[in-house]
């Protein structure tokens, strides 16, 4: 295999045959390329993925403080969330995010005000929930 920055593979089953040279390039750094019906998907690591959604994707989480709670919500997104303390409010916040993601997945990709959440879902899914707190106080841009 060539040292090119891009793999392509003009077919499903030319990928499956070398599979393990799929991932050895994408370990590499490289981007993989498979061709199948005219459609053109990309292989890369799920980490790399992840990392570049943490930084594109703006959390715009705000807390308030309301009759004794703590309030969590995301500027512009249809979550909010509540506990008797910040942690307990962000940790609430991650439990809702992962079951919206579920919800996209099952039923609301397609629906017009939920589309455009792809990149939101895919990182939801991608991050362990120490990596959504996190994702919560330092993500986006």
């Amino acid at each position: 295999m060539s040292q090119a920055s891009v793999v392509d593979y003009p077919s499903y089953s030319s990928a499956r045959a070398h599979f393990k040279d799929v991932l050895d390039a994408t370990e590499r750094g490289l981007s993989v390329t498979v061709a199948r019906d005219g459609q053109v998907s990309v292989v890369l690591p799920a980490e790399r993925l992840r990392a570049f959604f943490f930084r594109a994707v703006s959390p715009r989480v705000e807390l308030a403080h309301e009759d004794g709670h703590v309030i969590a919500l995301m500027s512009g997104r249809p979550f909010v969330s509540e506990g008797a303390s910040v942690d307990d409010a962000l940790d609430d916040l991650r439990e809702s995010l992962r079951e919206y993601a579920e919800d996209w997945e099952a039923r609301l990709q397609q629906a017009p005000n939920h589309r455009d959440n792809w990149a939101l879902v895919q990182l939801i899914k991608l991050s362990s929930d120490e990596e959504l707190l996190d994702w919560f106080e330092r993500g986006g841009e």
